[in-house]
């Protein structure tokens, strides 16, 4: 590449990228997905658009998508915590597993028929649109207040799906060039292959970069960068040796994510920009892939096929893949069954044909992109009125202004969290010695009308006093909520109940009070013992059971006990 060259490939480049960064506020505003957006800038620059861009070089887009995949997956990977497995881990492999092989099979069928396909290629069709994707469903659900059953469950469904979809594409591609023959061990051999491999190498390499990490001394930027070469190393061996590399890299970033680790803070926090740099060069490089002229020919029955999918195919998968789990209510399951988006992934598994040279490639292609398309345009747009409709969303809970790491020993978990105090919290007025504040946390500094103060326990809080906390996550909430306030929402507003009761009352001293008529076996109950009798051992911030004619919605949890209960008088609101 000449001098001249290289500088036009820069200019463009950073031009498309700088683009897509200052039109990504039009996503709140216009209520689209923002990946829609960078995949939208690509696609004007591309051959039918004004910019006129011809680009067709799959290679180069195969090779592209997966170094983004990657980079998001790792970055997922840092930020599930590990009590989400606890939770969702058997529902999310159900759904990656099961889920994704049912959805395969009745959309592959859709597809033969609506496209006059033999039904390996209509097969074929349905293994490359099968999966969730992770970029999707990490950047529409980041922020979103979601009940911890629903959000861990679709994140690490999304995380853990693409192996099972790479596995059906290779095998359907395979079986076609074959003309229709399959080996059933050697399948079933490839497919424990893939997900022993990927295991192990991710949750190994994962203990060996801890180590690593937290015996080494670098400077602070080069931490994040030694985390992100071994997970990309680790992708690619664990590809090299036939298994799951996408699979590796999220269990790598599971395991240091939720260790203590050196340079954990600056690690999330570049990883966070990588991760924006990653679905925008992903996302503008499949734009410019696309040709939208040549979805013309496919656009009638290719919409068929996706609205297919999203209305039958996937929500059967979810209702089939959630049978045995008897915690998630009918409203659960259609939330998840509507938030199965599809993003990158199909599209770079509908390269797979083109790069093996099958009839109908081009076909294969231009639907993923169909589908992909009407996945984040229908499903995109409506993801908070279905969380509304399904009842999955959350109070925003109180959060600090700002947070920042502070590492003052290997692995150190002490953070600041930074708090502007509202005229109307309680505290405003109060000495610093009368704050009931967690035990080990401590206020690092004090600014007023921006002037550092010298605080001590007579100094009196006053409105827009900046408080700097020194604490750790596990303190994050006590603190929030001492601190700070939720932004209030009207559609929130009564979520938990016209009264918060403490869980260590007896029913029988409420009974009087709210005209409960107790059983024999209910006067002694406690309402954490109720709230076990009809939630089971692990309920979540948000559930909601109906007893005596009234909604009991559990309000705070101490570890799996709920310490509040919130009572709505009138069931049903």
């Amino acid at each position: 590449m000449g001098a001249e060259n290289m500088n036009l490939f820069f200019l463009v480049a950073a031009a498309l990228v700088g683009l897509s960064v200052v039109l990504s506020p039009l996503s709140s505003r216009l209520g689209v997905p923002i990946l829609l957006v960078f995949l939208g800038v690509g696609m004007l620059a591309g051959e039918d658009g004004p910019g006129g861009i011809q680009f067709d070089d799959f290679s180069t887009a195969y090779l592209v998508s997966n170094l983004a995949l990657a980079v998001i997956l790792l970055d997922g990977g840092l930020r599930t915590k590990m009590a989400s497995f606890r939770l969702a881990l058997w529902p999310s492999l159900s759904l990656a597993t099961v889920g994704v092989a049912v959805t395969t099979a009745l959309t592959g069928m859709l597809a033969a028929w609506l496209f006059n396909l033999d039904l390996l290629s209509g097969l074929l069709i349905g293994a490359i649109v099968g999966s969730t994707d992770a970029a999707a469903v990490f950047s529409l659900l980041k922020g979103r207040a979601l009940n911890e059953r629903v959000g861990s469950t679709l994140e690490i469904e999304s995380g853990s799906n693409d192996p099972m979809a790479v596995f059906l594409t290779v095998t359907l591609i395979a079986m076609i060039a074959a003309g229709g023959n399959f080996d059933l061990p050697v399948l079933l051999k490839s497919l424990i292959l893939q997900a022993g491999v990927g295991l192990a190498a991710g949750l190994g390499g994962g203990y060996l970069m801890w180590r690593l990490v937290n015996r080494s001394v670098l400077a602070d930027g080069l931490y994040p960068i030694l985390v992100l070469a071994g997970g990309l190393l680790l992708f690619a061996l664990s590809n090299s040796l036939g298994g799951s590399g996408i699979l590796s890299i999220y269990l790598y970033g599971l395991f240091l994510g939720n260790r203590g680790m050196r340079g954990k803070h600056s690690t999330l926090a570049v990883m966070d920009g990588l991760t924006w740099l990653a679905q925008i060069g992903m996302f503008l490089v499949l734009g410019l892939l696309l040709t939208p002229s040549s979805l013309l020919d496919v656009l009638l029955p290719g919409l068929a096929l996706a609205i297919g999918m999203i209305v039958f195919a996937r929500p059967l998968a979810v209702w089939l893949s959630l049978a045995p789990f008897k915690r998630f209510t009918s409203r659960e399951r259609w939330f998840i069954s509507w938030v199965g988006l599809r993003g990158a992934v199909p599209i770079i598994l509908a390269v797979f044909p083109m790069m093996a040279g099958l009839p109908h490639a081009e076909l294969y292609f231009n639907l993923a992109f169909c589908v992909v398309l009407v996945s984040l345009l229908l499903q995109g747009t409506s993801l908070p009125l279905a969380m509304r409709l399904a009842k999955v969303e959350l109070p925003a809970r109180p959060e600090p202004i700002s947070r920042a790491g502070v590492d003052i020993f290997p692995a150190s978990e002490w953070e600041i969290f930074v708090y502007r105090l509202k005229a109307h919290k309680w505290c405003v007025g109060e000495p610093l010695k009368r704050l009931d504040m967690p035990e080990g946390t401590r206020i690092a500094a004090l600014f007023r009308h921006n002037t550092l103060l010298h605080p001590s326990g007579s100094t009196v809080l006053e409105a827009d006093d900046v408080l700097c906390v020194l604490g750790q996550e596990k303190d994050l909430a006590a603190l929030s909520q001492l601190f700070s306030e939720a932004p209030a929402t009207a559609a929130m507003s009564g979520f938990f109940g016209d009264f918060m009761l403490d869980t260590r009352v007896r029913l029988a001293e409420l009974a009087p009070l709210y005209g409960l008529a107790l059983a024999e076996d209910e006067s002694e109950l406690t309402l954490a013992q109720l709230c076990e009798r009809m939630l089971g051992k692990t309920p979540i911030e948000g559930d909601v059971f109906v007893w005596q004619g009234r909604e009991w919605v559990v309000a705070q949890l101490e570890g799996d006990c709920p310490s509040c209960l919130g009572l709505r008088l009138q069931a049903g609101r």
